[in-house]
């Protein structure tokens, strides 16, 4: 007589290996549509007519003396190990008659630990100064402050860290900030909540906005292009909903580059703490003196383009989690293989 007894066990195993993958399986929108996890967007605080903020206005101020850091900010390296801090220190100029900081006048400091009093590790990185000029009389041209790029390595994945920046030997540091590593890479593993957010400008609604993006508690923010609308400007600070409307006879299109000063301190609060990833869209072109462009968007942020082995700030990846991001500009040819100082061209990883 047949013994069915091993037939009849790994037929059973095989029916609770089943069970289990269907209890765990992840749902897709196919099984949907779900209620909503998240708060519910109160819209009595939009405008209809977007209005921008004031450079008067206290968020957008700067409120730091000297060389203390101002427009801090968390992003992501490509796995979760290793974030990128970054900051600013001293005073952008603008006007016909101005003078570039120097960039290494400054330390690149960043001090960070698992427990909030007691920063046991250090990191140091580059810094870095760009202009925006316009070669035609009455156009004002501008200089940032210094920025700082500062990358952190071998962290804990879903852990919280606290962290200052700045330079110790002057002393110019910032006060404690923290964030949490993304966790590790694992189709069983992923962040709690994303925000996708773009066109994001710097009005009235976008404070709206960010509110209700704080209040969902994302673990990161994804900006898919078009940050701060400085493009809508010209150079002495008159803005536009519609730049070609009300100056079409300007020799080039001009921005007010101050504008990215004040985004960069409305954020903050938000960004040193989530990690925040860009990438550029049309309103970043911001084409100035020998047809440069991008300038201020590939100066401002830190890229993981390096490590997802890209060799350009218009496209890179990362993960978050069991998710594998691939950032792909619109300015760039993905057509044409790209050699730069003799490397092959790069690959997102």
């Amino acid at each position: 007589m047949p013994n069915f007894y091993p037939i009849m066990v790994a037929f059973a195993i095989l029916m609770l290996l089943l069970l289990v993958c269907l209890v765990d399986a992840i749902p897709t929108t196919l099984d949907g549509p779900f209620p909503p996890l998240t708060v519910s967007l109160d819209d009595s605080g939009f405008r209809g007519n977007a209005v921008d903020l004031p450079g008067t206005d206290p968020r957008v101020r700067r409120m730091v003396n000297g060389f203390e850091p101002e427009q801090i900010s968390v992003s992501l390296s490509t796995f979760a190990d290793s974030v990128w801090i970054s900051w600013i220190t001293g005073e952008s100029q603008i006007g016909e008659d101005i003078k570039p900081l120097d960039p290494n006048s400054v330390a690149s400091v960043v001090r960070y630990g698992s427990l909030r009093h007691t920063l046991s590790h250090e990191a140091t990185g580059y810094s870095l100064v760009y202009n925006q000029l316009y070669p035609f009389q009455g156009l004002q041209n501008y200089t940032s402050g210094i920025i700082h790029h500062v990358r952190l390595t071998g962290l804990e994945p879903g852990a919280q860290y606290y962290y200052q920046c700045g330079d110790p030997s002057i002393p110019a540091m910032s006060a404690v900030h923290a964030f949490k590593t993304m966790p590790i890479s694992s189709p069983q593993s992923y962040p709690n909540r994303i925000a996708i957010v773009g066109d994001l400008g710097l009005t009235y609604n976008t404070t709206s906005t960010i509110d209700h993006m704080s209040s969902n508690e994302p673990d990161l923010i994804v900006l898919v292009g078009d940050v701060t609308y400085a493009n809508l400007y010209l150079t002495n600070g008159t803005g536009s909903d519609c730049y070609s409307c009300s100056f079409p006879q300007t020799p080039i299109h001009e921005t007010y580059q101050p504008r990215w000063d004040y985004w960069g301190r409305f954020m903050e609060p938000v960004v040193s703490t989530i990690p925040l990833m860009v990438v550029e869209g049309n309103h970043e072109i911001e084409e100035q003196a020998e047809h440069k462009t991008f300038l201020s968007y590939s100066s401002r942020f830190a890229f993981p383009s390096v490590e997802s082995g890209s060799f350009s700030t218009f496209y890179y990846s990362f993960n978050a989690g069991g998710i594998h991001f691939i950032m792909l500009g619109a300015y760039i040819s993905y057509y044409k293989q790209v050699q730069v100082a003799g490397k092959r061209p790069g690959k997102c990883r």
